[in-house]
């Protein structure tokens, strides 16, 4: 009877547990689950998340992407032969295409519960995270109107109700110039709310906004004045794509007040921490106490690495052995440099009547050339990392004829017959893999850190979103096109004199000047193709014509002059050539100034409209 009744207490407790209120066992919040009143009402949760947003920004070329790098006409692929394509590479129709609504839908959601349920966290500090989710969410749409134009502007979320009719989630495109406003329009709201970022260089703040505008507002501006000075505009007739030319001037008026706020403000200015100004350019992107940089993509864990220095290492320098030396710039970006005396950048390859030309030292041909060259390539004669780069072709063999017979061996870091170098340990070779095709190598975003190279430990260094050195091109072209040239003027010979060319090198700067300084000064930062669409002229500079040096990747090798008892033994000459790999001249056509819409994405929203020549 006794054990019945200890039975029955037991019982009884028991059930009295499941009767419990929310305190009790059975009803405990589950401990690997976070709700939304806890996410949103405790800081370090809403800044994890907006870490992830961070990492998600996209972009086309960068964010060391290699072989998007490889696709324009400053490199070419000198990686595995099987990707050999993206020296044969034509822009499709899809090419560029990004629409990413499972991101925006991500962001408009945050934005919602962060307002719903942060009611525990200050009004300053939800501000902040306000306006770094809707910076995110501009940069996503810059992301999108820049490759297809204008795109439904969705700022809420749109759940479907069930009712059979999904016609009101189907949002039609908005003018292109209607997602360049609502960019301007987003950061004018939220700068003022990102005080707490002051001086970060990896989270959103109110210069970061403004950098924003300036580039934003500069694409704009160009494809309002030039689209429509095309003999035939590329529009659509709800102007989805297309803006007004009445509008450019504004848009140049936003693109210039925002930069020179940012050139203005006294927590930025251009790198000139090492007086070798070849070395200040390449350690401007590498430190990261760098005065310009504005915003990064930072990489500072072991956890967060990225290979783009394993990629791309010169061969004898990797401390892999295994796939280096995928991107090696072109010939064409090399001599767009020009030389400190102002003469243009063309190397010097041959006299006039095709003698080579003989150079003392296997650097002489690139001596005094702008300092930004040298911190963006590595070219013959140069080191990395306090180690040679062993950059020689082959020999050059005197003939009695008077012409040289250029030889050239198999094995890398050879000896030739006078006991010399025959070619060097890092080539370059034509048609062949893992070394350059070209004769130069990356330096530019190249890590010199011990073990970089190695895909075990990896770079860490960052990848710039915005710095202050575009800033000055975009102040410089904004006022060139409001017609103030002294101002622009003034912008171009700061950035060339921390290149190394004397105060005032350009009397009055002309939109070429401009547009070729783009080029050198943020060569590989996901520019270029961008600007070539903008002012559209990436038809005519990639037109699909063999002959078009701008449209063909050109390389230069050097040789060790063989000529024994003659002033010119051992001395060096260049043979320019197109590299074998590259087999077809980089052509650019009308549908791609804007890619095409899926065609799911089509068929699911029958209120979207193609874009032109698709």
């Amino acid at each position: 009877m006794k054990i019945k009744i200890v039975h029955f207490l037991c019982l009884a407790m028991l059930v009295a547990c499941f009767s419990c209120d929310n305190d009790g066992w059975l009803e405990r919040d589950p401990k690997n689950i976070i709700d939304d009143d806890q996410l949103w009402n405790d800081p370090e949760l809403v800044v994890s998340l907006l870490a992830n947003y961070y990492d998600r920004i996209p972009s086309m070329h960068g964010v060391f992407y290699s072989g998007g790098m490889a696709e324009i006409d400053d490199a070419m692929w000198s990686g595995h032969f099987d990707q050999n394509w993206r020296n044969d590479f034509q822009y499709g129709n899809d090419y560029g295409r990004y629409w990413d609504y499972t991101f925006i839908r991500d962001i408009n959601l945050a934005l919602e519960n962060l307002e719903e349920f942060g009611t525990e966290i200050s009004d300053t500090q939800k501000a902040q995270f306000n306006g770094e989710l809707r910076f995110i969410r501009a940069m996503v749409y810059f992301e999108m109107v820049k490759r297809m134009g204008g795109v439904p502007l969705v700022t809420e979320q749109l759940i479907y109700d069930y009712s059979g009719n999904p016609e009101y989630l189907q949002v039609p495109r908005a003018k292109e110039y209607e997602v360049y406003d609502f960019i301007f329009e987003e950061m004018e709201a939220i700068k003022g709310n990102l005080s707490g970022n002051e001086g970060s260089r990896t989270r959103a703040n109110r210069i970061t906004a403004l950098a924003l505008e300036s580039r934003a507002m500069l694409y704009a501006a160009s494809l309002a004045k030039y689209n429509n000075l095309m003999d035939t505009p590329i529009t659509l007739p709800g102007e989805e794509v297309g803006i007004p030319a009445s509008m450019a001037t504004g848009y140049y008026e936003k693109a210039l007040a925002a930069s020179q706020e940012i050139i203005e403000d006294s927590g930025y200015a251009l790198y000139n921490q090492n007086a070798n100004k070849q070395m200040n350019f390449y350690e401007m992107l590498m430190d990261k106490a760098s005065s310009e940089i504005i915003f990064a993509k930072d990489y500072e864990t072991s956890l967060k690495t990225h290979g783009f220095t394993f990629e791309n290492i010169p061969r004898s320098l990797t401390d892999d052995n295994e796939y280096p030396t995928n991107l090696t710039p072109s010939l064409n970006l090399v001599e767009s440099f020009d030389y400190l005396d102002g003469s243009d950048g063309t190397l010097n390859i041959e006299d006039t009547d095709g003698t080579p030309i003989v150079y003392d030292e296997i650097t002489g041909i690139f001596d005094n050339k702008d300092a930004r060259l040298y911190g963006t390539v590595i070219y013959p004669g140069t080191e990395f990392g306090g180690s040679p780069v062993k950059l020689q072709a082959g020999v050059a063999v005197y003939q009695e004829s008077g012409a040289y017979e250029l030889l050239t061996a198999q094995e890398l870091g050879s000896t030739y017959d006078d006991g010399g170098l025959f070619t060097g340990a890092d080539g370059p070779q034509d048609n062949a893999q893992f070394v350059s095709n070209t004769g130069f190598y990356m330096r530019k975003f190249l890590s010199d850190a011990s073990g970089a190279s190695l895909r075990g430990v990896a770079s860490q260094n960052w990848w710039p979103w915005f710095r202050l050195g575009e800033i000055y091109l975009n102040a410089a072209e904004a006022a060139f096109e409001l017609n103030q040239p002294a101002v622009a003027t003034g912008y171009i010979n700061t950035l060339r004199e921390r290149a190394g060319f004397p105060e005032n090198s350009i009397a009055t700067v002309t939109l070429q000047d401009i547009r070729e300084e783009r080029r050198t000064e943020l060569a590989f930062e996901d520019h270029r193709f961008f600007d070539l669409k903008r002012w559209r002229i990436a038809h005519e500079v990639w037109d699909g014509d063999e002959s078009n040096e701008n449209a063909v990747v050109y390389g230069v090798f050097p040789y060790r002059i063989v000529r024994p008892g003659h002033p010119d033994n051992d001395k060096y000459i260049y043979q320019k050539l197109r590299p074998t790999r590259f087999r077809r001249a980089r052509l650019f056509r009308f549908a791609n100034y804007y890619a095409s819409i899926d065609q799911g994405v089509l068929n699911n929203n029958p209120k979207l409209v193609r874009n032109p020549f698709h």
